[in-house]
């Protein structure tokens, strides 16, 4: 047990002749008292306050916050917790639960059938959080704070009385607070298969989503078809592919090509192993609805490398039907019609790659925290002088996303830092705070028509943004348990199913897809 610096361990540093002539006072005067500490800590708790500040800055990574009325409450929660745990003392080896009121032994001892770890402990808390989340998610109506409704806001911004900014800002938190989840049903899914949805990825039109599934056979990659009926009480309807195609080897990354019309083929990365090269493949999708896909050929392009990170197909007509791949410390620029391979050597693996549209201009985000840009009409394979725009995050860069000012760019990293980078300047003009992430391959999605930017954290939580001024609108927390094979992923359009579609958030979790409506017509 830690004793405070005006306990008994300040008689240790005095001298011998010392210590024996005052050791029958000592014994009298702290003897006791230290038996009593030791069997009744709590009637002790004030002389042990500076330690047990120390227990309660323990860094809490899963805490998450969301909305001014969710900042609010968990200022009041902190505060009311802080007043409590800062009264009990830390006991090393000892867990504390304030239910049950007692200290409980963490490392493995008499206890041995179910032994206390912090792993569990905080296993156990992160779920108690989400379970809480989700019943005041449940109650809350479509209030964010008292007088906060849509006709007095077009009130006031039509009287004059509030600005355009913040009126914005206010019907934002409003729309995102009225946010409710329904459950969908996908036709063609067998629900009784042990499969798990690990990847989901948009066309233009948010008319199909491109899903990498998970069971014990492997991997499988199919087409989610979507039918948005906007006027029928915004109802969705999901429709799963006849084929899958169906690999031992796991995606790492994929988007949408442009080969023969828009969106007609799928850039699918695959992992390597010490035998079997990393390749990326280009699919029509016409597979995925044919009967025989043998007919289809794709095209296969293998890379001498492990792991293929990343990949990115060129919309800009300078480049027409180019593709990039972020490799082991290189990039490699291929054209899919002639098959001719440009490469450019880095310092590190790239992660996160997007070409611009106005130019041939590709940017590249690196295992080192790196960012930089190339142009890719550039010849030279091996020179440095070809590093064109250069910032840096403080760890390695997960997801970068151009906005439509392509003069600026969102870019994650691994400890949860997500920025907006003005290109023009090369310094960071704002931060978006919450998002966690610790060691995951975690995108972020960007939704300027809306002005909202969306993220899933490693905690399984989904977080949304405000894009003009970083405010933290809402947390999502996960319909299922947390767990490292539980995180979310995510699709957020104001048209899911194309023209006229339904607005809303798709969430996918294990094997169930999950619909959160969106009013966008404030």
């Amino acid at each position: 047990m830690r004793i405070a610096s005006t306990g008994i361990l300040g008689s240790y540093h005095t001298p011998v002749t010392e210590m024996k002539r005052n050791k029958w006072h000592r014994s009298h005067q702290y003897g006791w008292h230290d038996r009593q500490r030791r069997h009744h800590p709590r009637r002790y708790r004030g002389h042990d306050r500076h330690s047990s500040r120390e227990w309660n800055q323990r860094s809490d990574p899963y805490a998450s916050v969301s909305g001014l009325s969710e900042q609010n409450s968990s200022a009041t929660e902190s505060t009311s917790s802080a007043s409590v745990s800062t009264d009990v003392p830390e006991l090393p080896g000892f867990y504390y639960d304030r239910k049950k009121d007692r200290y409980f032994r963490l490392l493995p001892g008499h206890n041995n059938c179910n032994p206390l770890t912090w792993e569990s402990i905080r296993k156990t808390e992160m779920e108690e959080k989400r379970l809480k989340k989700l019943e005041e998610d449940a109650k809350t109506k479509l209030v964010v704070r008292m007088g906060l409704n849509l006709t007095r806001l077009l009130q006031k911004r039509h009287s004059g009385l509030m600005k355009p900014a913040s009126c914005l800002r206010f019907i934002q938190e409003l729309k995102v607070s009225g946010m409710r989840k329904n459950k969908l049903d996908i036709r063609s899914l067998d629900s009784s298969m042990q499969s798990n949805f690990q990847m989901l990825l948009a066309d233009t039109n948010v008319e199909r989503i491109f899903a990498a599934i998970t069971d014990k056979a492997g991997y499988k990659y199919g087409i989610l078809n979507l039918d948005g009926h906007r006027k029928e009480s915004q109802l969705i309807s999901v429709d799963m592919c006849d084929n899958l195609y169906s690999t031992h080897r796991k995606g790492t990354a994929a988007c949408w090509a442009s080969l023969n019309g828009r969106d007609s083929h799928v850039l699918l990365c695959l992992s390597g192993n010490a035998d079997v090269p990393g390749c990326i493949s280009l699919l029509p999708t016409s597979i995925f609805s044919d009967s025989n896909p043998a007919d289809h050929l794709s095209m296969l392009c293998n890379f001498r490398s492990s792991m293929v990170w990343s990949c990115a197909w060129c919309f800009n007509p300078q480049a027409d039907k180019c593709f990039s791949t972020g490799l082991l410390n290189c990039v490699c620029v291929t054209d899919a019609v002639t098959g001719q391979k440009q490469i450019f050597y880095t310092n590190s693996s790239v992660l996160a790659q997007q070409f611009a549209r106005r130019a041939p201009v590709l940017y590249n985000g690196c295992r080192s925290g790196e960012i930089f840009s190339l142009d890719i009409r550039q010849r030279m394979a091996k020179a440095l002088s070809w590093a064109g725009t250069t910032i840096s995050q403080n760890s390695a860069v997960t997801s970068i996303q151009l906005l439509q000012d392509e003069n600026y760019l969102l870019a994650a990293d691994m400890i949860g830092k997500i920025k907006l980078w003005d290109l023009r300047t090369t310094r960071c003009v704002k931060q978006f705070e919450g998002h966690h992430n610790e060691c995951a391959y975690l995108p972020i999605h960007p939704h300027e028509e809306e002005g909202v930017l969306l993220a899933v954290g490693q905690d399984c939580y989904t977080r949304i943004w405000s894009l003009h001024d970083g405010t933290l609108l809402r947390t999502i927390p996960s319909p299922h348990s947390i767990s490292k094979d539980s995180i979310p992923s995510i699709v957020f359009s104001s048209q899911l199913g194309g023209r006229n579609g339904v607005p809303g958030l798709l969430m996918a979790v294990y094997h169930d897809l999950y619909h959160f409506s969106y009013s966008s017509n404030h």
